[in-house]
């Protein structure tokens, strides 16, 4: 009987441990460092390393513009915080989320150009446990579906209900931003703007625990464990696929096709699943998270159209 429960306790106690430790691997954000002048926070990777010269002027172009700093409080007492950047007091207005292990100066900053050739003031936000916002763990969208919210709330109080919406996102945010697009929006959220997002969370999990050659048959369950127990979320909450599948918002999907973090077919899925008006747009040529460096005109192009296709303003 004793070595019975001896050997339960160092079961449990091996779970626990690798749950806690995978929780840590997958969840837990990484250590933010403070950049003085001339500094810069570049995405790792020879693929980005071609467009680090743009990103460094569009970086230093926003540290120079007028800017205003917001802040908001999550559901769980975290300071969240972007910068508003404005295009015209009375514009549409473009909130959007950052990915993965990013931040909105390194990952965004070009979105400012962007938005002002649409038209469109911008807030770029750093998700949780990211740049100026508190917190050191990330849920892939569980949780950030819910901050996206509340910056939806926050926007409409301080515009107005008639100021239009656009929420959009890259990466993990992308996928924030169509988990909250199942969920019940205000009507002033005019459209969803989803560049180069997952399907699931599930499965862009395992695609990454598959290509470090482990077993994710094996390693996902402790992944899963270690959110819910350490974390407070489960993984499995909800998914990109089925939010956008209750939508009632329009969405525009980008994705470029030579992106090898997640599939271009993933933003097919998302795309085939959604009956509110939408659209899909490919970025040839374009590797993660590089749809609007590789081909800006095509980008702002096809966002434009979009707003006449689907009318998403109402004019």
């Amino acid at each position: 009987m004793d070595i019975f429960i001896y050997v339960f306790t160092a079961i449990i106690a091996i779970v626990l441990l690798t749950s806690y430790i995978c929780f840590l691997k997958v969840f837990r954000t990484p250590k933010r460092k403070k950049l003085g002048k001339g500094e810069y926070d570049l995405p790792p990777g020879n693929i980005y390393e071609l467009f680090y010269p743009q990103m460094r002027e569009w970086i230093d172009s926003i540290r120079g513009m007028k800017r205003e700093l917001f802040e908001i409080e999550s559901f769980d007492g975290l300071k969240l915080r972007g910068y508003y950047y404005e295009y015209s007091p009375d514009s549409p207005l473009e909130l959007i989320f950052h990915g993965y292990g990013g931040n909105a100066e390194r990952d965004l900053s070009g979105g400012v150009e962007r938005c002002f050739a649409l038209g469109r003031s911008v807030v770029l936000i750093d998700q949780r446990g990211a740049g100026m916002s508190e917190g050191h763990i990330c849920s892939f969208g569980i949780n950030e579906r819910l901050d996206c919210l509340e910056w939806i709330k926050f926007a409409t109080r301080k515009f107005g209900k008639d100021r239009p919406l656009i929420i959009g996102g890259v990466s993990m945010g992308a996928a924030t931003v169509m988990m909250a697009s199942g969920e019940d929006l205000p009507k002033n959220v005019a459209c969803v703007m989803a560049d180069c997002g997952y399907s699931s969370s599930k499965k862009i999990i395992k695609k990454v625990v598959r290509e470090m050659k482990l077993p994710p048959s094996l390693v996902y369950p402790f992944i899963r464990l270690g959110g819910m127990l350490y974390g407070k979320f489960d993984i499995e909450e909800t998914d990109p696929v089925s939010a956008v599948a209750k939508s009632k918002t329009p969405i525009v999907y980008i994705h470029g096709d030579e992106d090898d973090f997640v599939p271009h077919s993933m933003s097919v899925e998302c795309f085939e699943a959604t009956r509110a008006p939408k659209k899909l747009v490919t970025i040839e040529g374009a590797g993660h998270g590089l749809g609007f460096p590789q081909n800006q005109s095509k980008y702002v192009e096809s966002l434009r159209d979009f707003e006449t296709e689907a009318n998403i303003f109402g004019k």
